[in-house]
């Protein structure tokens, strides 16, 4: 039987405020457990909610950046229920009247396709503390550090029908957001975890079937292979005539595997209630257009500016224009460089492979921009030949020098681009082999004797010690052979 894939997402955006949203205490990430959580944050009995202004600006520029309606007048409500590291009792939300209404993102798929995924809504809310069961010998300790954190919650509608296309719109949030400037986006910390809802139906009808949530899932492989590994599971029991129960399941990455973690709550099952310490918030016309200011570049905009300012192609500028902090590295590169295509070309190759070897991002690269740029130079002016490039990149990578034509110099990577000492040793390769320059000019067939060429190189390349300029090499040789 065939089956239509339905999904929907649920995506939590810590802000990069500089406190919490109820609270004064710091929201820094690694600090010792329960260093960081006040009396607000403890509920400790007459302690008032302070909401944070910054939170608000936040959540209306991402508002703005979605094409969304702004809530005018948003109201939190207190969702109860039970769990340890949550020590009022309930969290503090937004439910019938949300700070952020419908709006869409449109997405490029890797099919050169665009697709719209509306936003149902977005709401502010506090996060929960955390529950540490390591160490703790059949026991849980509880870190409230992260309680009170402030956060969005973004809610698609069921607009997605493939993996492929859930991981598309979740890097475009991510892109979004981060080039907002609203969270930092390291998913390693928690700042962006996403909830998968799933449903099949069989293809071509209306009626969705039932759903199930896979909770927090904090990486973009994690996110494809849940819910590869989700309707896999729902086609194979829907197959054998089960039926679907809707609970929330969680999803273990290293071993692929999930597991039921609750059946699914409605919303009565948390008692909603407007929160008697907090009164509704009303943003008039000011503080939107306040908001409206402080929007920089989105990722949409960058990317028609990459193609124009600098002819890159659809493909690579939407790569290098998708994360704000890789897009800063390559305008630095060609500022530097003077070839911007040659440095796109050298970030997404080199430098996005020794990135993704040793799991490092773009903040953390030993490698600057400018660095990078100074070695786009030295390799179009003929320099330094690729291999001596790669040689000059682990160099400047690895600390050993930060200066790229000192590396050249002290390495002896310096290309020979001498035409009169290239002749010369052309002369004196083809001279001890002549079987092989007669076979060339005695080959009439043009792609045989281009390939022919390259049994040349090799004698060459170590005649000058790695140092020759291929290219030269190559038209000298051309000249010589009389081809």
């Amino acid at each position: 039987m065939q089956w239509d894939i339905v999904i929907g997402l649920e995506i939590h955006v810590q802000l990069a405020t500089q406190t919490k949203i109820f609270s004064g205490s710091s929201i820094a990430f690694g600090a010792e457990p329960n260093t960081q959580a006040n009396a607000v944050d403890l509920a400790m009995p007459g302690t008032l909610p302070v909401p944070n202004e910054n939170a608000f600006r936040y959540a209306v520029m991402f508002g703005l950046a979605v094409n969304a309606e702004i809530g005018r007048r948003s109201v939190f409500e207190r969702k109860n229920y039970f769990y340890p590291d949550l020590p009022k009792g309930y969290q503090t939300t937004q439910l019938e009247q949300p700070i952020v209404g419908p709006g869409y993102v449109d997405v490029d798929l890797p099919n050169g396709e665009t697709k719209r995924v509306r936003i149902h809504h977005a709401h502010l809310e506090e996060d929960a503390g955390k529950s540490l069961h390591e160490d703790y010998h059949g026991m849980s300790g509880i870190d409230l550090n992260r309680a009170g954190t402030p956060l969005i919650e973004v809610v698609t509608e069921p607009d997605m029908n493939s993996a492929e296309e859930a991981v598309a719109f979740a890097r475009k949030l991510h892109s979004i957001v981060t080039s907002l400037g609203i969270c930092d986006g390291d998913m390693s910390q928690g700042s962006m975890r996403f909830d998968v809802n799933i449903s099949l139906k069989p293809k071509g009808s209306d009626q969705l079937g039932t759903r199930t949530e896979t909770k927090n899932l904090n990486s973009f492989r994690f996110m494809e292979q849940a819910i590869a590994h989700e309707v896999e599971r729902q086609m194979d029991i829907l197959e054998d005539g089960g039926r679907i129960i809707q609970e929330t399941r969680l999803y273990n990455g290293d071993r692929d595997e999930s597991r039921s973690m609750r059946t699914k709550e409605e919303a009565n099952d948390y008692r909603y209630f407007p929160c008697p310490d907090l009164l509704p918030v009303v943003i008039d016309d000011d503080f939107i257009e306040d908001a409206r200011s402080r929007l920089p570049e989105l990722p949409d905009a960058r990317k028609a500016r990459f193609k124009e300012q600098y002819g890159l192609n659809d493909y690579d500028a939407g790569l290098l224009s998708g994360d704000a902090k890789l897009a800063a590295f390559f305008e630095e590169a060609a500022e530097h460089g003077k070839d911007a295509k040659l440095a796109a070309n050298w970030i997404q190759g080199e430098f996005s492979a020794r990135l993704n070897a040793e799991e490092k991002s773009v903040a953390e690269s030993p490698i600057t921009g400018a660095q990078l740029g100074d070695l786009v130079v030295r390799i179009a002016d003929n320099t330094v030949s690729s291999a001596g490039a790669k040689k000059v990149f682990e160099a400047l990578w690895t600390g050993e020098n930060d200066n790229v034509d000192a590396i050249i110099d002290a390495k002896g990577l310096k290309q020979v681009s001498d035409t009169g000492a290239l002749e010369a040793m052309v002369d004196e390769v083809l001279a001890g082999m002549p079987d092989q320059v007669a076979q060339y000019q005695n080959e009439e067939d043009p792609k045989k004797r281009k390939k022919m060429l390259g049994g040349f190189m090799g004698p060459l390349m170590k005649a000058s010690k790695g140092q020759g300029n291929p290219k030269l090499f190559n038209e000298i040789l051309v000249k010589k052979l009389g081809g």
